[in-house]
């Protein structure tokens, strides 16, 4: 267990030295500044809700990438809400992780094969129950609204590359590119060399998060070339090499004493994966020590623990409040500032027609 009373007297002594309180800081500066400062905050363990945390429960509470879940996200404490973004046929950017409507709404079809407005007809379904909700499909400049200095966004891009400047722009429009986080997968040192001229091309003022697996990489070397590429405050760490079969007793090759040493010295978060794969029994994407694990075979320890002892100071779940209460329970979440209250849900009506 971490032991945090140590941050909480050196907060406490410099709120009385310095007389700044954080009562004027939002609830995402807050976390903005502990997402920034990864080695200030090893003691602490990051939660970010997959899909805006639709998923928990066996996928029957919400609607996956609806507002719904966010606010529910928001509630529990989660510091990142990850939403997945595809384009409408006329080019709007819209909240959608697969390509076909079918399986998250009550509409059929692709989702590049209809308007911004044919999208705002189809309603979002609770997967694990099939009720269909009131919520209509958002667009990202509305989920952004909703989510603006009250959580960091994870953005995950169903796109291309190039793509990603106009979903920085939505947010530079808003005023809170600094609380987008945007992703690519990385690979060997020509896709570093593509990405970073596509980032540069961007510009800057929000965050760029590198993501490595290990069906392509094996060692931290390849991760201490990306930190010095990028310079990021975060790695996304990948682990497909054990499934739900065998459990991972060491979280393969990437999660690694050097690995650590590696984001201690880049002064960036380990960020580990939690929920299943569709199709891949209980946590395959964490080589069995997934969400399932947690929840259903009650071994929070186990999957949580686990990765939280191997570097994690980010875990992304399917499962925010189980991560959440585990985490606080066991010394891995230090508390934040009670003066800073989260900013009130932004009114979206007016933004339905628009990017």
């Amino acid at each position: 267990m971490r032991t945090t009373w140590l941050k909480l007297v050196l907060a406490a002594a410099s709120v009385l030295f310095t007389g700044s309180a954080l009562a004027g800081e939002t609830r995402a500066r807050q976390i903005l500044d502990r997402f920034e400062h990864a080695n200030q905050w090893r003691d602490h363990v990051m939660v970010a809700a997959h899909r805006a945390g639709s998923l928990q429960a066996r996928k029957t509470l919400f609607a996956e990438n609806s507002i719904a879940a966010l606010e529910a996200s928001i509630a529990l404490g989660a510091e990142i809400v990850e939403v997945d973004v595809r384009r409408s046929k006329d080019g709007q950017f819209v909240v959608m992780h697969d390509s076909w409507l079918d399986r998250t709404t009550n509409c059929r079809g692709e989702v590049v094969k209809r308007t911004l407005a044919e999208l705002k007809t189809c309603r979002l379904v609770i997967e694990g129950t099939g009720a269909v909700t009131d919520e209509p499909v958002s667009t990202l400049r509305e989920m952004l609204m909703a989510t603006r200095d009250r959580i960091l966004v994870n953005i995950d891009n169903k796109l291309d590359v190039d793509s990603l400047a106009g979903m920085i722009a939505v947010a530079r429009d808003l005023g809170m590119a600094e609380q987008v986080i945007v992703k690519e997968n990385l690979w060997n040192p020509a896709r570093i060399t593509a990405v970073k001229a596509a980032m540069g091309a961007i510009g800057s003022g929000f965050q760029f998060m590198p993501i490595i697996a290990d069906d392509a990489v094996r060692d931290a070397g390849f991760a201490e070339k990306v930190s010095g590429a990028f310079s990021p405050r975060a790695v996304e760490m990948i682990n497909w090499r054990d499934g739900a079969e065998t459990l991972t007793e060491t979280g393969g090759p990437l999660f690694s004493p050097r690995m650590r040493a590696a984001a201690i010295r880049g002064d960036w978060h380990i960020w580990a994966n939690t929920y299943a794969i569709v199709n891949k029994p209980g946590g395959f994407l964490a080589g069995g020590r997934g969400d399932e694990l947690a929840v259903f075979a009650s071994l929070p320890r186990e999957t949580y623990g686990f990765w939280a002892e191997r570097g994690a100071t980010i875990i992304q779940t399917d499962e925010p409040k189980a991560a959440i209460d585990w985490l606080a329970a066991n010394g891995y979440r230090v508390p934040y500032s009670d003066e800073a209250r989260p900013a009130e849900p932004a009114n979206t009506a007016s933004t339905a027609s628009i990017n």
